[in-house]
């Protein structure tokens, strides 16, 4: 293991330098963080955040309901294109490792501060972790599949959070003794907090008028969109929301709206339409709201692959509104349908879990809530080997 020239104060203590800069990098961290604070694994962990997703209200959300500690660093980067984004990432997160000088820096998920930051540091020999390695929808129109691919090649050490993750690994010429299999930790954060997961009531209260309320408490759906493949082409995203609409004459939708949804939406001119077919549209929820939404509802549409894992550890019924996916094991053994775009298709799955129930599914191996301490486990053999 190459390691940046450093004497650190504690020689027994291993400094580990852990970045987040997206919502999804949040759930992640949430139980790494937990877990690390063990002084048993003699690793001083510290938190990044690159400020990628930038809302305050919502850092302060998410940070607070997790319980995720205050970052020790926030770069305060904010908006801007792939490419801007990337770049000011790396430029601010250079003079941190400077100063630093961790051990090792850990990096989660497939965002924009995934691969800027771990580019950084294998460029000054620190060595890179990744947790959420191995995950492919094969794909290369996602930028998300580009920085999962290129962040897993960059990586010393790579956790995933399904068997088959390895072969992809492998046939790109990853060795297998990087890779470490220990679960999903996002599910590790959806069972601490399941107890905590806010009513629906509370949450609709605000945003919902008293028939609506009723006729969900009989029952709703839960859908969220936000890729751009659904939401830049109005004919597509018209297309779509029409399906959905639809949808909602039979079981009342309940609609998170991305902010960036939002305005594709305006500009399409469709939220009325809607609104008159009975979809509840919310502002952006904080992890608890969405949980609750989720362990209820009769069935999830979404383009989301987070919330593709979430409602297999559920046990909720799940219609991907894509043509592919990085987590096939949320369809071969969870509750996920993969639908695709197309109207007859969606009605199609939606109409057999109306009638059957959807898929019953099961909990993927080492989806039990303990992969935060799996990884930590490993990261104190290896940083002090």
């Amino acid at each position: 293991m190459v390691t940046a020239n450093r004497q650190p104060a504690n020689p027994d203590m291993k400094t580990l330098l852990c970045v987040v800069g997206a919502r999804p990098n949040f759930m992640k961290i949430a139980p790494i963080m937990r877990a690390l604070k063990n002084p048993i694994y003699r690793i001083n962990a510290k938190l990044l955040h690159t400020g990628q997703h930038y809302d305050a209200d919502m850092k302060t959300s998410f940070f607070d309901q997790l319980a995720i500690p205050e970052p020790d660093i926030d770069l305060g980067v904010g908006s801007g294109s792939h490419a801007v984004q990337t770049a000011d990432i790396m430029k601010r997160f250079e003079p941190i490792l400077d100063e630093l000088l961790p051990d090792a820096v850990l990096v989660v998920g497939d965002v924009n501060s995934t691969i800027a930051c771990a580019l950084v540091a294998v460029k000054k020999n620190i060595p890179v972790v990744h947790v959420e390695s191995g995950l492919r929808s094969n794909d290369r129109s996602m930028p998300e599949e580009i920085n999962r691919i290129l962040t897993d090649q960059l990586s010393d050490i790579l956790f995933t959070t399904e068997r088959c993750a390895l072969t992809n690994l492998t046939r790109e010429g990853i060795s297998a003794n990087k890779v470490c299999f220990v679960g999903n930790v996002m599910i590790d954060t959806l069972r601490h907090n399941l107890p905590r997961a806010a009513a629906v009531a509370t949450t609709l209260g605000p945003y919902a008028n008293e028939d609506q309320l009723q006729a969900v408490a009989e029952g709703y759906g839960l859908m969220t969109l936000h890729r751009p493949s659904n939401v830049d082409d109005p004919a597509a995203l018209a297309r779509l929301l029409g399906v959905l609409s639809e949808i909602s004459q039979r079981l009342p939708l309940v609609f998170p709206v991305h902010p960036r949804t939002r305005n594709k939406i305006a500009e399409a001119g469709l939220e009325q339409s809607l609104k008159d077919n009975g979809v509840i549209l919310l502002p952006p929820m904080g992890y608890l709201e969405m949980l609750g939404l989720m362990q209820d509802a009769k069935v999830v549409l979404t383009d989301s692959g987070g919330i593709q894992e979430e409602t297999t550890a559920l046990g909720v019924p799940c219609i991907t509104l894509r043509e592919n996916t990085e987590r096939p094991i949320t369809i071969a053994e969870g509750t996920n349908t993969l639908a695709g775009s197309d109207p007859d298709a969606i009605r199609k799955i939606f109409e057999e879990i109306m009638s059957s129930g959807g898929k019953a599914g099961a909990i993927p191996e080492y989806w039990d809530g303990r992969a935060a301490e799996r990884i930590a486990e490993r990261l104190q053999e290896w940083l002090h080997a």
